[in-house]
């Protein structure tokens, strides 16, 4: 999946019994610099999460209906990565002829291990080992063809990660901020970084 909205580079990595979502924090509108330390990586559930790029309301909305969705079905039975894509990818689809404008990587563990999914604005999905989107994400793909490896340790797929969005950060100038942010996630839990 490649998103080239304006604005925004994030990546997600499978990795040995864990997954590695990671984003940079600059905003923009159109030429100037909104926020140098925006957040782009959300937690959905307990070992699910999503990094965003595009129209800043538009993914504010949409966070907010899929954790309540989540909060709903979650009363009823457990929740897995692929329940959350397909609501998602339901929203999207529902309001495509005046679609959200964002790009999205959902990333998480469940009972059958790791998970990484691309969904582009109007509820594609795309199921990979790893994904980039945002307007660096060509810059990042470079980095991922070139060093990913399956057999990835998570501290290995953390450097993958922050190295690839480093490079985008060097190159595309809707890209940038003050820090990289990380989740890393495995059947134990969450762990955030930033660098």
């Amino acid at each position: 999946m490649e998103n080239n909205i304006k604005g925004t580079t994030t990546c997600g990595i499978i990795a040995k019994n864990c997954v590695v979502l990671a984003a940079e924090t600059k905003s923009t509108m159109g030429n100037i610099v909104i926020s140098k330390e925006d957040k782009k990586i959300y937690q959905l559930d307990d070992r699910i999460a999503i990094t965003t790029s595009g129209a800043v309301g538009d993914l504010q909305q949409l966070i907010r209906i899929v954790k309540a969705e989540i909060s709903l079905y979650k009363m009823e039975s457990s929740i897995t990565v692929n329940s959350v894509v397909t609501l998602i990818s339901n929203i999207l689809q529902s309001v495509r002829y005046f679609p959200y404008l964002v790009g999205l990587i959902v990333g998480g563990v469940d009972a059958t291990g790791p998970k990484l999914f691309g969904i582009d604005a109007i509820g594609g999905i795309t199921e990979d080992k790893y994904i980039s989107s945002g307007s660096g994400s060509p810059i990042v793909y470079g980095i991922l063809e070139k060093d990913y490896r399956e057999d990835m340790e998570k501290e290995e797929a953390i450097k993958l990660a922050v190295d690839a969005i480093k490079s985008a950060r060097e190159r595309d100038v809707y890209s940038g901020g003050k820090r990289i942010d990380v989740v890393a996630i495995t059947k134990d839990g969450m762990e955030f970084l930033s660098f």
